[in-house]
């Protein structure tokens, strides 16, 4: 079965992009980003090898890519709901 991904805070891969692109360069950022989506596209295959937080909020499940990014998501039985990307110690916790 095919799971899909979605990003429902699209802005924050955009407030990710700008952060790097001014801490680093256009380049690097534009990989950066592009590697998280990637990465959040291959959650599908094991949507459940991740940290539960029920604690922050019912359903949501949290991953880390290169120890740097912390994502957020819920899975349902077709769909993968990026809820959000949070980068260099933003606190997630309180986001939710």
């Amino acid at each position: 079965m095919l799971i899909t991904v979605v990003f429902s805070p699209e802005e924050q891969l955009i407030k990710l992009y700008h952060y790097v692109s001014l801490a680093a360069s256009p380049n690097i950022a534009e990989n950066y980003t592009s590697a998280i989506i990637t990465y959040c596209e291959g959650v599908s295959n094991f949507p459940f090898r991740c940290i539960s937080r029920d604690d922050i909020r019912q359903g949501i499940l949290i991953t880390n890519y290169k120890r740097r990014t912390v994502i957020a998501y819920a899975v349902t039985v077709d769909l993968v709901s990026i809820s959000g990307i949070f980068y260099g110690g933003q606190d997630f916790e309180g986001m939710f």
